[in-house]
């Protein structure tokens, strides 16, 4: 990208904005700070820049009118008005005359934002036809959205393959920050996995049993297998599917570091009758919100020994404040540590580093969730084959 002249080219720029929305307002604005660098060289350099996005699932919502009004990218653009301090154009279409005569009055540095690109159904098919439309939009396609990057949808895996393309310094960052866990990292790596949907996690724990050194487990996660081991009688069981895919890994393995004790309550709010215990002396009424004191310090004393990090989900309810110690200091520990390399990634991850003001003392954050977690687990992923990028798959 540096070397290229993007002087009054049409950027078909690639973003995920996919982000919390709470009265159709931004509720957080992370991923759409972390476009702005890549925004700010476009305009610079002279591109019309030209968003693409999606928000949400707008295929599941059946009345039309509700489906625009609730997912709707119009404050979206709004929001990013205001992060950039500049005017940001919006298209009410994502393709089509009504999109080409806003582009075409475009001056050189103008920035437009397209409308949902799942309000077409051929985005979430990878229609060539839908890619096909979007090409006709822009001179030049630049993917900065590595957590879409796992989706085969048509903006992400069709369109680079219809046009000249390039990979966005950000999606790069995190690309080759992502690389130097699973191929060279420094010793010994500590791997945290928290927060629920074993389903997502099991094969980025398969592989991490063969390259990490110890793997700390939290949360639903951290449950359902203590649950499966027989040392958890917490609600819910485990669902059979849950169980067969616990037993991909093996659990008696001695990198894996599980909950000494727990935060458990029969109270979801955490007003009342919230008590330490074993995982194993957790009644049936309650449920667990956070690791207890002993996890904490086991966790953090191993975490002082890391050459290297990564942590994706949080140790509890970290929204609640008491259930958040677990998280905040471990989140903490991991800032303090003498790591050479300390990675997060996952929603609910940067969520809690946000709110604890920690995500600066981090090497790397990632925007991605499942992205993030494909790619660790060696899983295909579209966007980066459609880019040309090498990495190991499984």
């Amino acid at each position: 990208m540096e070397n290229y002249n993007f002087y009054n080219q049409r950027v078909l720029l690639r973003c995920d904005f996919n982000v919390p929305m709470e009265k159709k307002r931004v509720a957080d604005d992370f991923r759409l700070k972390r476009a702005l660098p890549t925004i700010a060289f476009l305009k610079k350099a002279g591109a019309k820049v030209i968003i693409l996005s999606h928000l949400g699932k707008p295929q599941t919502i059946k009345n039309k009118r509700q489906r625009k009004s609730r997912l709707t990218l119009k404050p979206i653009g709004q929001r990013l008005e205001e992060l950039l301090r500049d005017r940001v154009l919006f298209s009410k279409k994502n393709k089509g005359r009504y999109a080409e005569r806003l582009i075409k009055k475009m001056r050189p540095g103008g920035v437009l934002l397209l409308e949902n690109l799942r309000f077409d159904a051929g985005e979430e098919k990878n229609s060539l036809k839908f890619a096909k439309a979007l090409a006709l939009l822009g001179d030049v396609y630049v993917n900065e959205a590595f957590s879409v990057c796992h989706r085969e949808h048509s903006s992400v895996a069709a369109l680079p393959g219809i046009m000249k393309h390039f990979a966005g310094p950000e999606l790069k960052r995190e690309f080759e920050f992502l690389s130097r866990i699973v191929q060279n990292p420094p010793r010994p790596l500590v791997v945290l996995i928290g927060g629920s949907k074993i389903a997502s996690k099991i094969k980025v724990l398969k592989r991490f049993l063969k390259i990490a050194d110890y793997l700390l487990l939290a949360g639903d996660v951290a449950n359902t297998i203590l649950a499966i081991k027989g040392l958890w009688m917490g609600q819910p069981s485990p669902t059979q599917e849950e169980v067969s895919l616990a037993e991909e890994i093996n659990l008696t393995d001695p990198k894996i570091y599980l909950p000494s004790d727990v935060l458990a309550s029969s109270d979801p709010r955490g007003e009342h009758a919230v008590r330490e215990s074993g995982p194993g002396a957790v009644r049936r009424d309650e449920d667990v919100f956070d690791i207890g004191p002993g996890t904490i310090c086991l966790f953090s004393d191993i975490i002082k020994q890391a050459g290297a990090v990564f942590w994706s989900g949080p140790l509890g309810c970290f929204e609640k404040g008491a259930f958040s110690r677990g998280t905040r200091e471990i989140a903490s520990a991991i800032a303090r540590s003498p790591a050479a390399l300390r990675l997060a990634g996952g929603g609910d991850t940067v969520a809690a580093l946000r709110r604890f003001d920690l995500a600066d003392r981090f090497s790397f954050v990632s925007t991605g969730g499942g992205a993030m977690l494909n790619f660790l687990a060696g899983q295909e992923m579209p966007g980066l084959t459609a880019l040309g990028f090498i990495y190991e798959r499984n």
